[in-house]
C-alpha cells in the first residue's frame, strides 16, 4: 500500500457533475485528453476539496461546503490569492492553476490547484511508516518549525500586507468569535458565557502582527514521501491573515490532543500527536518562544482562546445541521464536543 495520501469516494450529497467538470478543464487544460475522474479527500468539515484526475495528471479543486454558509465564510478566491501571494516568499504552497467566480459552473467560487503528493499525518499515521521516538520528535519540530517560518515571512510591499487591520487583532478575535458563538447557539448548546467574559476580561495587548496560518494542524501539512521527516507543503489557508503569531500558536494547540489527556479530548483528536515522541503543547509553546526569542509569563490566554475559537467552529457546523441545512451524521454530535471544550475552558480558567 502506498503512503501517499490518497483522495477516495465523493461523499453522498457532495457529488460534483462529472460532465460540466469535464467542460471546465477541456477549456482550462484543452492539451488534456480523456475522461475525468472525480475523487474526494477525507475530513472536509469546512471547505470541500476534490481530485480531478484528467489524462493521468492529477489536481485539486477546492469549494465552500454544501448548504446556506455565513456570507463571509469559506470566500474561496481570497484563499486562492493568499496561496499565489505567498508562492515567492514561502515556497511550501501549491501553484493555483485557476480561480473562478463564474457560478454556472459549479453554483459556487471555486478554485484549482496543483496535487501536492506525498504523505499527509492524519488522525493516525499510515501504518507502513514507521518511526521510532527520535525520528517522530525530529517530525515534530519541522512541523512547528514551518509555522515559525511563516511568521517571520517578510510581507512588507506585499499583496499579504493588505490581509492586515492593524493593531487590535487580539480584541477583534474575541469580539468576533463571541459575537459568532452567540449566533450558532442552538437550544441544546453549552452556555460559554464564563468563558467569553473571562477572555473579554484578560485580554493582552498584541504580541506582534505578522502573516499567520489560523489552521496550522499537522493534517495540513505534506510530508516528503521519500524523507517523512522533510515538510514539502502547508495547505488549507482559508483563515490566513496578519495578526498575532501568539494567537495562532493557540489555535494550533487547541487540536494538540497528547497522550496523557482525557477520554474526550482523545476522541477528538485528528492528529497523530499523541505519538511517542511528540512535543507536549507545553514543551511547543517553550520551543516556540525560545526560536523567536520571545518571553511571556503564561500561555494559558491564547490556550483558553484557541479552545473557545475551536468551540465556536465545531458549534457553527453544528448549528447547520441542527436546522437541517446539511444532513451529515457526523456533525450530530458536535454539541456534545463544543460543551466538553466550555468545561476544558474553565478548568483552564480555574488552573486545574
Amino acid at each position: 500500500m502506498s503512503l501517499l495520501d490518497e483522495a477516495g469516494n465523493v461523499r453522498q450529497g457532495e457529488e460534483l457533475d462529472a460532465q460540466v467538470i469535464q467542460a471546465y478543464f477541456k477549456q482550462l487544460l484543452p492539451k488534456l485528453e480523456g475522461e475525468v475522474v472525480i475523487r474526494q479527500f477525507p475530513g472536509g468539515a469546512s471547505n470541500l476539496t476534490y481530485e480531478v484526475s484528467l489524462d493521468s495528471q492529477a489536481f485539486i479543486l477546492r469549494r465552500p461546503p454544501f448548504g446556506k454558509i455565513a456570507k463571509s465564510a469559506h470566500d474561496m478566491l481570497r484563499e486562492a490569492r493568499i496561496i499565489k501571494a505567498l508562492k515567492p516568499v514561502y515556497p511550501y504552497v501549491p501553484n493555483i492553476i485557476a480561480m473562478c467566480d463564474d457560478h454556472s459552473v459549479i453554483g459556487c467560487d471555486f478554485y484549482v490547484m496543483e496535487k501536492l503528493n506525498g504523505i499527509i499525518p492524519r488522525q493516525n499515521m499510515p501504518k507502513e511508516l514507521t518511526l521510532d521516538t527520535s525520528q517522530t520528535r525530529d517530525l515534530c519540530l519541522s512541523v512547528v518549525d514551518k509555522m515559525i517560518d511563516l511568521h517571520q515571512v517578510n510581507i512588507a510591499g506585499t499583496e499579504l500586507e493588505t490581509l492586515g487591520k492593524g493593531e487590535g487583532y487580539v480584541e477583534r478575535q474575541i469580539s468576533g468569535w463571541s459575537d459568532r458563538y452567540v449566533k450558532s447557539k442552538t437550544d441544546d448548546a453549552a452556555d460559554f458565557e464564563q468563558v467569553m467574559g473571562w477572555l473579554n476580561s484578560n485580554m493582552p495587548l498584541d504580541s506582534g502582527q505578522c502573516l499567520i496560518h489560523n489552521d496550522f494542524r499537522f493534517d495540513n501539512v505534506v510530508l516528503n514521501v521519500d524523507n517523512p521527516l522533510e515538510v514539502t507543503g502547508i495547505l488549507d489557508w482559508e483563515m490566513a491573515t496578519v495578526g498575532d503569531p501568539l494567537m495562532d500558536l493557540g489555535n494550533t494547540l487547541a487540536y494538540w490532543v497528547e497522550a496523557g489527556d482525557e477520554a474526550q479530548f482523545q476522541m477528538l483528536r485528528r492528529q497523530p500527536t499523541h505519538l511517542p515522541g511528540m512535543l507536549t503543547r507545553k514543551q511547543v509553546v517553550a520551543y516556540y518562544l525560545e526560536k523567536t526569542g520571545r518571553e511571556l509569563d503564561s500561555f494559558v490566554f491564547y490556550e483558553v482562546y484557541g479552545l473557545f475559537r475551536l468551540a465556536v467552529i465545531i458549534q457553527q457546523i453544528y448549528y447547520r445541521y441542527y436546522h437541517g441545512q446539511t444532513k451529515d451524521k457526523r456533525f450530530a454530535g458536535f454539541v456534545y464536543a463544543a460543551k466538553y471544550l466550555e468545561s476544558r475552558c474553565l478548568a483552564l480558567i480555574k488552573g486545574k
